[in-house]
């Protein structure tokens, strides 16, 4: 198990390697932030001044080993437009998109796992129909658009929610969160349904093909021979064979929700990383898109050197396959 653990480590700290330099060199070459930072009317020696002080004088390549050696002391730079670190200015964001990543999450198990269950045990219903189908427009539909038109309906017409914002918070261990009151809490659940839709549908089909597979296993077909109840089969041999996909889907789509939570935070103005990184893009505050990058990128490390080891911890054939490769 160490050695399969420290193979995963070295894997992951080579492909974060490859990541920074890809995501510097191209954050670097797009656009001028010196033409959003510095006035028109100014003059060249207030030009070159300004371009000294944020070090975009030197080669691409100096300006990677610089931030390279700033990375490894925890400073990924400071944000051309705040003036404060890049890093902090992140971090104080990600408590907002985190609580709607995990709102997300929850929704999609707690819905979609029974109604791909349903779908599943009863695939020739007309419930089983209709739940497939919504499924596919869970796949279909922009999340702009779905954004839009909940709060067309929710905010607008009806008047039951708030249409953006987070709304009242409350401090739990140190960090402000929406879930603990109610006005934060119902503006909390238009952009968390909004984010979950897409994995509510990916869970339903998963969830849908893995119930239809599992009852054509003969430990069902023995359970059902033993007399079992129905309710005991599904819940016990159907539904705890089923999960162990589903839950490492959906931990690798954590990762995703938080990668691509920006235009349900743009739709709803939700003040997490994804709007501030859609504003630090319109004035190119390059410190910050790369640090929110790079933040994103050791996440989807994180998220998969722990899947790997839960799946080897579960099955030691993974780290046998993966010394013999």
């Amino acid at each position: 198990m160490l050695d399969f653990i420290l193979r995963r480590l070295a894997q992951s700290i080579l492909v974060l390697a490859v990541m920074s330099l890809l995501v510097f060199v191209g954050v670097y070459a797009i656009g001028n932030p010196i033409d959003m930072l510095i006035s028109p009317d100014a003059d060249q020696l207030e030009r070159a001044r300004t371009i000294a002080a944020f070090g975009l004088d030197k080669p691409l390549w100096q300006q990677y080993f610089i931030f390279i050696q700033q990375a490894l002391s925890g400073d990924l730079g400071r944000s051309f437009s705040f003036g404060t670190p890049a890093l902090a200015l992140i971090l104080e964001r990600l408590p907002a998109t985190l609580e709607l990543a995990i709102c997300a999450i929850l929704i999609a198990i707690v819905l979609g796992i029974p109604l791909g269950l349903w779908a599943g045990l009863r695939p020739n219903s007309w419930t089983g129909k209709s739940i497939m189908a919504v499924s596919i427009l869970g796949f279909s539909l922009p999340t702009f658009w779905v954004g839009l038109m909940l709060i067309m309906v929710f905010a607008v017409q009806l008047g039951w929610l708030p249409s953006g914002g987070r709304g009242e918070t409350s401090m739990l261990f140190g960090v402000p969160v929406s879930f603990l009151t109610l006005d934060g809490l119902q503006h909390l659940l238009l952009p968390a349904f909004n984010l979950a839709l897409f994995n509510i549908a990916l869970v339903i089909r998963l969830t849908r093909a893995g119930a239809q597979e599992a009852l054509l296993q003969d430990y069902v077909k023995f359970a059902r021979a033993k007399g079992l109840s129905n309710s005991r089969i599904i819940g016990v041999h159907v539904l705890k064979n089923i999960l162990i996909p589903i839950v490492t889907v959906i931990a690798l789509q954590f990762g995703s929700i938080i990668a691509f939570a920006i235009v349900t935070e743009s739709v709803f103005a939700w003040p997490g990383m994804g709007k501030l990184i859609i504003d630090s893009i319109r004035v190119l505050d390059r410190p910050v898109i790369v640090a929110y990058l790079m933040l994103i990128v050791v996440l989807f490390i994180f998220i998969n050197l722990i899947v790997d080891v839960v799946y080897s911890m579960l099955d030691p054939r993974v780290r046998l396959s993966d010394a013999k490769g």
